[in-house]
């Protein structure tokens, strides 16, 4: 069996991914949702009373907290962690951590079902757009729930519904689009407490089934979704997307593109 974190995309995706990520309304988007998610996540007093320093307020205990992105990609979602505290990446492809270390970001080359971290290391971990990717993601999962510590979080982005298959899905090499119950029940067999689990990218939600469906239609096929864009609407598309993390804060929405999800290491059954 083949595996991979992820399992490298077309080589030219990277390089479209570096290009637009800073400024594409998607993942303009996804980082303020997922940034949102984080600050709540790092609000935790039990998180934050065991990394703070005893001599400094709980509040200063971020700045200690340890942060994995478990494929970290070109390094975007990765600089926008490092807030959060000491941030690293790995992946599985060289061409995707050259463009990281370019940044200056600390990361290294891994297999998601094979993390190359001793066992809880990190406050964090995240997986954004990644288990989609493997074809063992139970076997990925279990490996992000043996290097989290007891009592941290791993924050996981996965796309959404089989029906919403397009061509990004295929350049990127994906295995499944999810259903919330489907990733929900992978990550309870991998050991986590599921504390939350959301549909997101609902604002666009219509537009994406169009847009997909008129293409399987025609058989138009470009080089990645990346590249479709009105770049006269790219701020406005961002901002509208990135502000779902205020309806987020408080109500998990019955359908989307994408599903968030928040879910703990608990502490073992005596």
């Amino acid at each position: 069996m083949n595996t991979a974190l992820p399992q490298e995309m077309q080589q030219h995706t990277y390089a479209i991914m570096d290009r637009v990520e800073d400024s594409h309304w998607w993942f303009v988007g996804r980082r303020a949702i997922l940034e949102s998610f984080l600050r709540d996540i790092v609000k935790s007093s039990e998180l934050i009373s065991a990394t703070a320093d005893a001599n400094r307020p709980a509040e200063a205990g971020t700045q200690n907290l340890r942060i994995l992105d478990v494929g970290c990609g070109t390094g975007a979602n990765l600089e926008m962690l490092s807030q959060f505290g000491s941030a690293e990446g790995v992946d599985v492809s060289d061409e995707a951590l050259e463009f990281c270390r370019r940044k200056g970001l600390a990361v290294q080359k891994g297999l998601a079902e094979k993390l190359p971290y001793a066992d809880e290391t990190f406050d964090i971990t995240t997986a954004l757009d990644v288990v989609e990717h493997l074809d063992d993601d139970i076997a990925g999962l279990k490996e992000m729930h043996r290097v989290t510590k007891t009592g941290g979080y791993s924050l996981i982005f996965v796309p959404a519904f089989m029906w919403l298959w397009g061509v990004q899905d295929d350049i990127s090499h994906h295995r499944i689009r999810y259903t919330r119950k489907q990733i929900v029940e992978r990550l309870e067999k991998a050991g986590y407490t599921v504390e939350r689990a959301t549909y997101a990218n609902f604002t666009f939600f219509a537009p994406i089934l169009g847009g997909r469906t008129l293409m399987k239609l025609t058989g138009i096929k470009p080089d990645s979704e990346n590249n479709i864009n009105v770049s006269a609407l790219n701020g406005l598309f961002g901002k509208i997307f990135s502000a779902e993390r205020h309806i987020l804060k408080n109500l998990d929405f019955p359908f989307g593109v994408s599903i968030v999800i928040v879910a703990r290491k608990s502490e073992p059954s005596a």
